[in-house]
């Protein structure tokens, strides 16, 4: 079941009104005693149905978790879709400057403050969840896997899993691997990270940035499963087919 409704945001452009998404489990409710991981996703308009999605073709998370039985909450936030590219502006952490889009300053982390003092404490109010870091989960695809990896990273006390699909590390790649040098990382910290064969134009690049940054994860003990996605594309519907592989990973050895 997926509740829709909509939320004040402090956008880059001034307060706005912005769709949330909230999945309840199949058995949320003959289960009154039961409480559930949460995962937070970014470009909530793309999560869920083809109706809503931004072209057309969602995730179909809802029906790969009640086909699958799989006992989690989700609350995902829909993403600006403006026409300056706000949404770059809002999923970065770093300012970048991009050949095709411009300049942008970078508020991804007012966006990481809205989700943990705002959606965190409001779904963990109203929603049976295992608010603990361990069962809080967070993911997203392209600048909201850069996103997810960011959370991850810095804020470990709150995310301690995380899945980036075809996560935009090109942003700002030094500033990146600087962080998870540096990041205050707590036992079990959790990752999922892919990128599809078929993405971008130098495949052979990504690769190497990919692989590059995937050791200095590792190197920092993070359980790390990563993936280039045979014949993966930058795309819902490539996203969609992966879901069984994100799963697996941030419910891999986790007590319920």
């Amino acid at each position: 079941m997926v509740r829709k409704w909509s939320v004040p945001y402090p956008a880059v452009g001034g307060q706005e009104e912005r769709d949330a998404y909230l999945y309840l489990p199949v058995g949320y409710e003959e289960e009154p005693g039961r409480r559930y991981p949460v995962l937070y996703m970014f470009d909530g308009q793309n999560v869920f149905w083809d109706e809503d999605a931004t072209y057309g073709k969602s995730w179909g998370m809802e029906r790969f978790l009640d086909d699958n039985q799989v006992p989690l909450i989700v609350a995902a936030l829909e993403c600006n879709t403006g026409r300056n590219n706000e949404r770059l502006d809002e999923y970065s952490p770093y300012r970048f400057d991009d050949d095709r889009w411009g300049h942008f300053d970078g508020h991804g982390d007012d966006t990481m403050e809205w989700f943990i003092r705002e959606f965190k404490p409001w779904v963990d109010q109203n929603c049976r969840t295992l608010p603990d870091r361990e069962h809080t989960f967070i993911a997203g695809s392209s600048m909201g896997g850069l996103m997810s990896l960011y959370a991850l990273f810095r804020y470990n006390h709150i995310y301690g899993r995380a899945a980036a699909l075809s996560p935009s590390i090109w942003v700002a790649p030094e500033k990146l691997k600087a962080l998870v040098a540096r990041a205050a990382l707590q036992p079990g910290t959790v990752l999922y990270m892919d990128y599809g064969s078929r993405e971008m134009g130098s495949h052979n690049g990504m690769r190497r940035d990919f692989g590059a940054f995937g050791a200095k994860v590792m190197a920092r003990g993070v359980h790390l499963t990563m993936r280039i996605v045979p014949g993966g594309t930058h795309s819902e519907a490539s996203w969609e087919r992966q879901l069984p592989f994100v799963m697996e990973t941030l419910f891999y050895d986790l007590e319920l």
